[in-house]
Order: structure tokens, then sequence, then C-alpha cells
């Protein structure tokens, strides 16, 4: 056995509370290494009656680990644990202080410990994100509902973008559109930045306690706030606290007053007076945009100012949650504050961090609820709309993904194919509607809280920013009907099975490495996901799944009793529920 790469310790992913009964253990082996694991758990005070073997199982793998996990409930909410390890060949027995070729005696000296479960320290995200499918809506392109508050200027509704022109999105169309989210089945909405800006985009924050006057006004969010409440759409708004605009009055006053202004520590100055040298701002700002200063979030008047942003949308607007910009480039402390702020208000708000690389030091209850998942995206990307890696590799990179963060995360991250900062998938997928369909099939059968971006589901398509932000197109001829209907009942799908959003998921080896088969389970319901992300067909062998009877998930055609194989066309997918399960024979 390989020991150097076995890995382990306590807290964070690999050891923690799921709920308040229940700790998850993990442990970390070589892949195909290791035949057998076993926990030896109980409590320090009294190992002897209540010491326990729990064997571990593989919840997850990638090309070159195996990760096991075993749930106990200690009954007095403490634990020591040491690892049984074996394989045909060897026993060991991995502690905290080392690797051993035979079992501790002295119990109490050198065991990992879990010194107690306290309830307040469980990563606990908002119930209802589990349950939750969004929709991203970039307000000033998704439609013109209100003439009278267009912009100078506007320009024809669909015209071609550029990153300063208008076509008169606003709130009101969202309102006049919100039939239409509920029949396409979407039960969250997640706003790019509604709040007083001088761009199109809205991320230079002029006035962070107004919506813009483009948009519409703070009554006329409460009214769209309270529309989606009444038809079961939570409202995320987006929080743009790490930098501000140029036209914020604070800023405004630093450029006059220079040193002397009573703002001057709420940026982050290098060299007086403000300027550009070689398009690098003498202040720090978002990249080095001139018109983006970063806030001085350690200085308790910025501090206490966005915090108290944080808290009037949610009591006097009644939003669900906030998506936190650059949320990498801000302070842990400040995060701490924000979340203690505004649980304090709404302890079901959503927290979500715009983090694009491993999140774990946010994630660990204290800070956010959940990041937008990059990660999940690059390898959904890479396998469906590239082909840059096969089946197997794909399933390694998600695999390696659900290891990285304790069962809640991953329970509500915010998994999203595209937004207003990349590509359109259809794009991406260089016009092909059947890989699109793949990858969002995938999505909206995979755990966590899927997003689609606006247009998606119609088949809009668009390069990189300005193009990805194209006018939402509401002439149903122009539409994709039949794309559309595809997300409507994959949605409903979604929302119809627990399974498909919380259960375990288990990805099955097969020899084509373009055929990607994994299951969905809980302890009702059992699903088979075949993909067939190729342009010739293939076939899945259904022989270590006969003891079920299978019926077609989406017809509710059952599928012939005794056929050994699944046929799919090229791009082709099926999705299998078990529906009675066959008594082996004695």
């Amino acid at each position: 056995m390989q020991l150097d790469v076995m890995y382990h310790r306590m807290k964070q992913n690999w050891s923690y509370a799921y709920d308040e009964k229940t700790l998850h253990i993990r442990l970390r082996t070589k892949r195909d290494d290791v035949d057998t694991v076993v926990l030896h758990c109980g409590d320090k005070y009294g190992w002897d009656h209540t010491n326990s073997s729990v064997p571990m199982a593989i919840f997850a793998s990638d090309e070159r680990f195996d990760y096991w996990e075993a749930a106990i409930q200690p009954r007095y909410r403490r634990t020591v644990y040491y690892f049984e390890i074996r394989s045909q060949e060897q026993v060991v027995y991995m502690l905290e202080k080392g690797f051993f070729d035979e079992a501790p005696d002295v119990i109490y000296e050198g065991l990992f410990d879990f010194p107690f479960l306290n309830p307040i320290d469980i990563i606990s995200p908002p119930a209802w994100v589990k349950d939750a499918v969004f929709y991203q809506i970039f307000p000033e392109r998704f439609a013109n509902g209100d003439k009278s508050n267009d912009p100078e200027g506007v320009l024809p509704w669909g015209g071609t973008p550029t990153p300063t022109n208008y076509f008169g999105g606003d709130l009101q169309g969202v309102l006049d559109h919100l039939d239409y989210l509920s029949k396409l089945g979407v039960n969250a909405i997640y706003f790019n930045p509604l709040f007083q800006a001088t761009t199109n985009h809205k991320y230079d924050t002029q006035d962070y306690f107004k919506v813009d006057a483009h948009f519409g006004t703070n009554e006329k969010l409460k009214e769209l706030v309270e529309a989606c409440h009444q038809r079961g759409i939570r409202v995320v708004l987006d929080a743009v606290f790490n930098h501000c605009g140029n036209t914020f009055p604070a800023f405004v006053d630093v450029v006059k007053n220079g040193p002397k202004s009573k703002y001057a520590d709420w940026f982050f100055i290098r060299e007086w007076p403000l300027d550009v040298k070689d398009g690098i701002p003498t202040y720090d700002t978002f990249g080095f945009e001139p018109i983006m200063p970063k806030l001085n979030t350690e200085n308790p008047e910025v501090r206490d100012y966005l915090l108290s942003i944080a808290r009037y949308w949610i009591e006097e607007i009644g939003i669900d949650g906030w998506r936190l910009d650059v949320a990498n480039e801000v302070d842990h402390h400040f995060w701490r504050e924000f979340r203690k702020a505004v649980k304090e208000i709404n302890p079901e708000a959503y927290i979500l961090g715009e983090i694009m690389h491993d999140s774990m030091a946010w994630l660990q209850g204290d800070q956010f609820d959940a990041v937008m998942n990059y990660p999940f995206t690059n390898a959904l990307l890479n396998f469906f709309a590239h082909s840059r890696i096969d089946a197997k590799g794909f399933a390694d990179a998600i695999q390696r993904q659900i290891a990285s963060y304790p069962r809640q995360v991953n329970e509500t991250s915010f998994n999203l194919l595209g937004s207003h900062d990349t590509t359109r998938l259809l794009t991406l997928c260089q016009g092909n509607k059947d890989r699109l369909k793949l990858a969002y099939l995938f999505e909206l059968t995979f755990v966590g809280a899927p997003c689609i971006y606006y247009g998606d589901e119609i088949g809009m398509d668009g390069e990189h920013d300005p193009h990805n932000r194209k006018c939402m197109e509401w002439d149903v001829n122009k539409q994709d009907q039949n794309l559309l209907a595809f997300f409507q009942n994959m949605i409903h799908l979604r929302l119809k099975h627990e399974a498909l959003r919380t259960g375990s998921i288990r990805f099955l080896a097969q020899s084509n490495k373009q055929l990607l088969t994994y299951e969905r389970e809980n302890a009702d319901e059992r699903f088979l996901i075949a993909i067939n992300n190729s342009d010739a067909a293939a076939a899945y062998s259904l022989s270590e799944s006969n003891e079920y009877e299978w019926i077609d998930a989406l017809s509710g055609e059952s599928i012939k009793s005794g056929s050994k194989q699944l046929s799919l066309p090229a791009f082709g997918y099926s999705i299998l529920k078990a529906k009675v399960k066959v008594k082996a024979s004695v």
C-alpha cells in the first residue's frame, strides 16, 4: 500500500458534522490500492463501553485517489478514532501520530479527535437551496416593460450589443414575464446588479440604496419580489462590495479633496494625486479599471456602511439572499461580520460568493453558504462542449469536486454553465444544441442548485462580452420551442424527484470513452442515466442492473424485461427510473 498518499485531517471536508447527530469521517487512499477500510471510533472518556467498528465505503474516486466515508452518530457527540486499512498483502493502522502495524493499545494517545459536535459550528446552508433551480437575469437585456424609464439613446430591442449601449430592460419587463418563468419551472432568480450606476452592467455602483432609474424604483423591486414570492420564486441580488463606482459620493470627495478627504481611508491609495499611469491607477481597483475603486472593508466606517446595505434590502424589500461579486478579494473578517448581519435578519438568506477556485476557506459555516461552482462548469465544458476529456476524465473531475467539500456544501452549490462573464454555452458547443442539452441534462440531474443563464433555454448564442449579453428573444417564432420543452421537462423531472437533487451519485464504468453513465439514488428512488456525448450511436449494457425493472423517467414507458442493452443515438440520452427490484433467484 502507498502510505505516503493516504490523507486525513480533522475538520473541513475530512471530518465534519452533517447535522446535529451525524459526523462524516473521510479518508483518501491511492486509487485501487486498498481493499477495505474500517473506522474504529469511541468516546475518549469511555472507550470500553462506546467503541465500535464501522466499515467505510468509497463515495468518490478521481484519476489518482479513492475517497472513503463513514457516517457515525456518537452517543455523546464526541469521538476519537483511527483507521484500519487493508489490502491483500498488508494491514496498517492510521492514527494522527502516524502509521502502525498493530492496533493501538493506549486509545487516548495519538488518535484523531473530534472533540465535540457543537450545533453552532455545523455548516447549515438554507434548506430551500437544495430544491432551487436558478435563472440568471441580466436586467438591461431581459425585457423592456416600461418605456418611460428608458435611457437616453435607447436602441430598438434586439440590436447588436456593445459595452456601452442600452436597450431598455427593466424590472417591469421581468414582472411582465413571470408567467414565462413559472411555466419554465424555475423557482429562484439571480439578478445582476440593480443599483444606481453609470454602465449598462451596473458593477460600478453609485448609490447602493437606490434601484437604478433605468430599471425602475425601490418600490417596483419590492412589487417584483412580492410577486415572485407569491409564485414560490426566491430572489437573490448581486452585492458589489469589493469595489464601487467612480461616481460613488465618497470617491468623488476623495478625488476632489485628496488626502484631506474624510473618506481617504475608505480606499487603498498608493500615490497622490489620483491618476492612471501607463494604464495602472495609483489606487487599488477591480482589475485595473479606473472607474471601479476598491473599497477598504477593514475600515470600520466602510464595514458599517456596507453591512447596513446588506440589511436594508432584506428588511425593506424582502430579498432572499446575496451573490457577492469578487468575493475572494475581500477580507475574511468582513465576510464573517456580513454573515452575522444577514443571518440575524433572515437565517434562510442565501449567501453566495463569486470564487472560481477551491473555496473551502470560505465554506466552513462562518462566511458563505456556497460559491459559484466554476470547477464544475469547467469540467462540463471540457467534456460536453470542447471534447478535451473523455467520460472517465469527466467523472474523475466531478468526483474530485465532490470530495473537496462537505456534503451539505455540495447540496447547495451554485452550479452554472454560463453567465454574463462567459461565452454562451451554445457558442462553445459550436451551435450543436444536442451538446447543450446533454450539458444541461447533467447539471439538472446532479447535486447542487442548477442555474440557467437567460435565453439558453430557447437557443440564444453569443461570443464573450458584450455578445453574451444580447436582448432576450421574445418572438416565439424565433425561439427554439423544442429546446424550451426539453428544459421544462427536465426541470419538472428534477423538482419531482428528490433523488435527482440530494441522492447519492455513482459513476459506472464503460468501455466507450464518450458514454457517460451514472446512478442517482436515495432511500426511495433509483435512477440510471446514460449520456452519449458522441456523433456515433452507442449502447449501454444493462447487465449489472438486471435486478431492476426500469421505466423511461420522461415518457413513463417500461423497458422490456430482460433487455441486455440500451441503445443511444448520436448525442442521445436516456433517463431510467427503477420500477421494481427483481427478487434474486434462489
